[in-house]
Order: structure tokens, then C-alpha cells, then sequence
């Protein structure tokens, strides 16, 4: 692999500076850097990141190939500037056993866009039941560090309890999908004034609230690690917060789209707006920035999903829940956070590289800019702005809440272990 001159990069938004990198590692990082015969990328003074790592992704493969596969989501991926994803379980067939994670994590070794993570199911087929072979799926080739029921709660506490300690003896993490089911039984979007005005079924914010405060008296009692997925309501913040203050090893992700979208857009019966959980108030919204600037919120994580147009072009009652997102999450999080000053580039690096590697134990990412460190990059236009359109996605799917809608940010170039994926926005 030859040489690449990275020239005049902000790296994480500081002044410019050039990074050599060499092979799979950086060489050097500093000015006035030269390397005779070295490949030449003038970056004008864009941001150079540590690559960045979702810790909540869809890959849908196997079972809803119709959906996305790993090859369109790691292209995806690398559209957007990840050099590592995290695979969430529910698929078809659940990824429950040894043998589901392993054929996930050859398939993203085999396509090489990023390095795929498989998160293994907590319970056997998401049924919430009985608990999934977590040993196995740890000691496996894949190496499952993450476990977790994602579009289902675990909403049975013994159960939960039990995946807690299991998890305790290696050192892996429950990532819950909060939601108490007999709190939603029915419901469409946020319940709130809106949800009254439009005579839809309200998802209450308690029934996210609740799980999350048994959570941390469960991880608590147990001494185990407990992830909150998708946090959406400024009472689960407050709860984070709480926990954080006692020393309960709890961590937090937020979506993009709950940093900017609300329940107002359900007024246009628009079901790319119909997500899990829903699209919260103004007040949320302002919680949850406000939460990840301080630390209570520790990462920003995608929840990418893909869904083919027939599950979304349909009523709002019977459409999919989900939206895409590893193509455009920089780009809102530079609009929610950057541009309001709640953030600078360090902290987007921190929240979107840093913390995610940690929490799932990703080797060889969310590593700093600095020679001898693996050569993982993302190069960002901060300057540009345009508008969004689907049709150009690395995804299958086109199920974007934000069609049309202006963006600042683009990536440029994302680099895995020295190998370009992303050159010029396209990819390699």
C-alpha cells in the first residue's frame, strides 16, 4: 500500500496540519510534511476525524436482503465517514447463535467498506423468553461484546437481571431498547397535543422512562454495564443523569434525528416520519442536545433503518418504523451541535468515534490523529452545504426524513487501515 499525504487538514477542527499516513498506520502528523512518491490529497483546510463508529446500525442481511445488505450498508457506511458498525440482531434468522454473528462478520471482512461488529441477540429469536447463547456468541470469531434486543424491549426483570450477570463475566454490555410494551400497546407517535389533535395512539414518555430507571438499579445491584439505546425524553436524561451521579455504569446514545426532527412533522401524515421511538417535543429535542454536549448523552449512534419503499409508502398506521441514517447523521449533528456552539470538532470526534469504539470495545477505532495510531479517517467539507437527495445514497433504502431538506457538511474521504473507501465524495 503506498504512501498518502493528507495536506492542510484541520485535524478535529484545530489549525492545519498534514498527516502522512503509511501502509495501514499514521506516519506522521505535523507541517511542511513531504513523502517522495506519496499519494497527494489536498484538504484545503477540511476537518480531519478519527473514522467514525455507529453503535446502532441495521445491516437487515441475513433475511431482508430487500431492505439492505452488509456490501449497501457499509457502503453506506463509508458514505458518511464510519470505518466501523455495530449490527444489530434482528434479523432473519435472529442473530442469536455462534453461526449468525460469524456469517455476519465474514460478510463484512469479505466486502471491506468497514469493519462489521455483530451485536448478538439477548433472548433466543428476540422473544424475550429465554436467554440467547451470549458465551457462545462471545467466544465465536465475531467476538460479540454487545448484546441486545433492539426493536424489542426486554421487558421481563428477571430476564434482564440474568443478561446483566452473564454479560458481567467477560465484560460485554446489554444494550436495551427501552420501551415498557404494555405502555404502547397501539401507539403511533409521541403522546402529547399533537398526538390529541391528530387522533393517533400516544407512545408516553414514561414507557421509555420506566425500563430505563429499573435498568440502572438492575446494572446497580449487579455491578454490570447497561447501554440505553435511542434515548428520546428529557425525563430519561434526567434519569442518565441521576444514575452517572451514583456511579452506576450506565452509557447513553442518541439518534440524529431526535436531535433535530419533532412530533410536529407528524401533522403531515408523512410515514418516513414514523419512527421507534417517535419523534419527541421541542423540549425534548433542546434535553437531549443539551444532554450530549455535557456528557449525560455519551454518543450519537445512527439507529440506521433501512425499509424498501413498499413498507413506507403506505399509511401512516401501517407503515415501518425507521429511518436511514449512517449518510447523513454527520451532517445533523453538525447542524444541531456544532452550529448551535454546544459542540466543537473535538467533541463530535469524542461522541461520534471516541466513546462508541469504547463502549463496544471496536479495536483499532475511535483512536487519536496521531502517528503509530491505525490510519482510520475522516475527512469532512465542513463548508458545503446542499440539499439531501436519496437518490444518490450508498443505501438500498431511501427512507430519509430529510429529502430536500438543506444539510451542512459533506464527506470527502473516509480511509480504513490506509485503504481509501470514500475519495472525492465517491466510492472507491
Amino acid at each position: 500500500m503506498s504512501k498518502i499525504l493528507i495536506r492542510g487538514a484541520k485535524v478535529l477542527g484545530g489549525e492545519p496540519q498534514d498527516v502522512l499516513i503509511d501502509g495501514a498506520v499514521i506516519e506522521a502528523v505535523g507541517t511542511g510534511l513531504a513523502a517522495e512518491g506519496a499519494e497527494v490529497v489536498e484538504a484545503d483546510g477540511k476537518v480531519l476525524l478519527p473514522g467514525l463508529v455507529d453503535l446502532h446500525t441495521h445491516l437487515r442481511e441475513p433475511g431482508r436482503e430487500d431492505s439492505e445488505t452488509v456490501l449497501t450498508g457499509t457502503r453506506a457506511a463509508a458514505s458518511g465517514g464510519y470505518t466501523a458498525v455495530f449490527a444489530m440482531a434482528n434479523t432473519f434468522p435472529v442473530a442469536d447463535t455462534a453461526g449468525v454473528v460469524e456469517q455476519v462478520y465474514r460478510l463484512g471482512q469479505e466486502h471491506g467498506y468497514c469493519d462489521v461488529q455483530p451485536i448478538g441477540a439477548v433472548t433466543v429469536g428476540l422473544e424475550g423468553k429465554k436467554l440467547a447463547e451470549l458465551g457462545a456468541m462471545h467466544e465465536s470469531a465475531a467476538g460479540v461484546t454487545v448484546f441486545s434486543d433492539d426493536g424489542k424491549c426486554v421487558d421481563d426483570a428477571v430476564i434482564m437481571r440474568r443478561a446483566l450477570e452473564y454479560v458481567k463475566a467477560f465484560g460485554g454490555v446489554v444494550a436495551q431498547h427501552a420501551q415498557e410494551p404494555r405502555l404502547t400497546e397501539g401507539a403511533q407517535m409521541n403522546e402529547g397535543v399533537v398526538s390529541a389533535e391528530l387522533g393517533l395512539g400516544g407512545w408516553p414518555a414514561v414507557a421509555e422512562e420506566s425500563i430505563i430507571a429499573r435498568d440502572v438499579l438492575l446494572a446497580e445491584h449487579v455491578g454490570s454495564r447497561v447501554h440505553i439505546c435511542h434515548l428520546s425524553t428529557a425525563g430519561s436524561v434526567e434519569i442518565v443523569r441521576w444514575a452517572k451521579s451514583r456511579g452506576i455504569d450506565v452509557t447513553a446514545e442518541v439518534t440524529p434525528h431526535h436531535l433535530l426532527l419533532t412530533d410536529e412533522l407528524a401533522r403531515t401524515y408523512n410515514p418516513v416520519y414514523k419512527v421507534n421511538p417517535p419523534l419527541r417535543t421541542e423540549r425534548d429535542v433542546m434535553a437531549l442536545r443539551e444532554a450530549l454536549a455535557d456528557g449525560t448523552i455519551d454518543i450519537v449512534a445512527t439507529d440506521h433503518a433501512p425499509h424498501p419503499h413498499e413498507d413506507k409508502d403506505c399509511e401512516w398506521a401501517a407503515a415501518a418504523m425507521g429511518m436511514v441514517g449512517l449518510e447523513t447523521a454527520l451532517s445533523v449533528v453538525q447542524q444541531t451541535m456544532i452550529e448551535t456552539g454546544l459542540l466543537d470538532w473535538a467533541g463530535v470526534a469524542d461522541r461520534m468515534s471516541v466513546k462508541p469504539a469504547r463502549i463496544g470495545q471496536a479495536q483499532g477505532h475511535g483512536r487519536p490523529v496521531s502517528a503509530g495510531e491505525p490510519a482510520n479517517l475522516t475527512l469532512v467539507d465542513t463548508e458545503y452545504r446542499g440539499a439531501v437527495d436519496p437518490a444518490g445514497f450508498a443505501s438500498r433504502s431511501r427512507n430519509t426524513p430529510y429529502e430536500g431538506r438543506e444539510l451542512p457538511g459533506r464527506v470527502t474521504h473516509t480511509w480504513l487501515r490506509g485503504k481509501a473507501t470514500l475519495v472525492d465524495g465517491k466510492l472507491a
